[in-house]
């Protein structure tokens, strides 16, 4: 098991509060010696310099979706709304843990829902095991989060967990950086972990206009194609990084795409192309900026996104490495 991976993925850090994952990546970058610096914002950047070349920002994101509670009752169970996209059977079931530690179990109103056809958030409820509502403000209040607690396991050649988006893509970002660092670069290479991406990527936005890079590549996960009755989507886990093409709230930069594919197609780097029609990443928000961001996406195929259990492939991880460092020494 990798246990920089582990650690990633384990460490509480929901929308706003990506402090405690920040200081992960801190520890361990901090021996590359390259200068680094927080917004105001959150966003944590590093800069390797590289003066007179053209600036290239790469992003991921370090928050994970999760719960806020909403509403006490009177007998201890916590209401609670979405922070980021969540689908109420993915959630139903599943054990939800707060920055203190306090551990909650998402439950329907059995009374109402039977089966998960029309199930919605507002019919699901979080029991902490409370006996009172003042037993339960003892331990939470309204307006606290809470995160998946979602445990880290490899099965095979994959890893299982709670907030592998974007943690991987973090843990991509930071071995790119580490096999990097000192070597002849074609880029200002900026390395940027984002905050609050999953409430309409608003760290990238603010992180890109600080920058004010020439070109953008962000690093995140992407949905799967390959399970039974999936989307009809032609990703598959195993088969290496997807280059996005578009998804919802974006073309990718027809120069920065063709830019991946032939760094990919050079080195031998298996790979897939990736349309997707929901969703978005921080590219979104950086190829906007100024006067525009030519801007591309390495997306990790990523089975079950935004549930307790997303699963990645550990060689399709290696390849975003490698074609990532691919483009940064091209």
């Amino acid at each position: 098991m990798n246990e920089l991976i582990r650690t990633l993925t384990q460490t509480w850090g929901p929308t706003s509060y990506e402090e405690g994952i920040r200081g992960v990546i801190t520890r361990e970058l901090d021996s590359l010696h390259v200068d680094c610096r927080v917004d105001a914002l959150g966003n944590l950047i590093y800069c390797i310099r590289a003066p007179g070349k053209p600036k290239l920002l790469l992003s991921a994101h370090m928050d994970q979706i999760g719960i806020i509670v909403t509403h006490v009752d009177k007998d201890g169970f916590l209401r609670f709304g979405a922070v980021g996209g969540l689908d109420p059977y993915k959630v139903l079931g599943h054990r939800f843990v707060f920055a203190n530690s306090t551990v909650g179990v998402a439950a329907v109103e059995s009374k109402e829902h039977k089966t998960l056809e029309h199930l919605t958030l507002d019919k699901l409820f979080l029991d902490i095991g409370a006996a009172s509502k003042d037993d339960a403000l003892l331990h939470v209040a309204v307006g606290d989060f809470a995160v998946y607690a979602g445990d880290c396991v490899q099965v095979g050649n994959r890893v299982t967990s709670a907030a592998l988006d974007d943690r991987i893509g973090c843990y991509v970002l930071m071995e790119a950086l580490r096999a990097v660092v000192g070597k002849d670069l074609n880029y200002e290479t900026y390395a940027m972990f984002s905050v609050q991406e999953e409430i309409g990527i608003r760290g990238a936005k603010v992180g890109a206009w600080g920058v004010q890079p020439d070109l953008a590549i962000a690093l995140d996960v992407t949905a799967w194609g390959d399970t039974p009755e999936s989307y009809v989507l032609d990703i598959a886990l195993g088969k290496g990084p997807a280059i996005k093409v578009k998804d919802a709230g974006m073309v990718a930069t027809p120069v920065v795409r063709d830019l991946l594919i032939e760094a990919a197609k050079t080195h031998g780097i298996p790979f897939q192309l990736e349309v997707l029609q929901g969703g978005t990443t921080d590219a979104a928000a950086i190829q906007t900026i100024a006067n525009g961001v030519p801007t591309g996406v390495i997306s990790i195929p990523d089975r079950y996104v935004h549930s307790a259990s997303e699963m990645v492939d550990l060689g399709d991880v290696e390849g975003c490495i490698k074609l990532l460092v691919a483009v940064l020494l091209k």
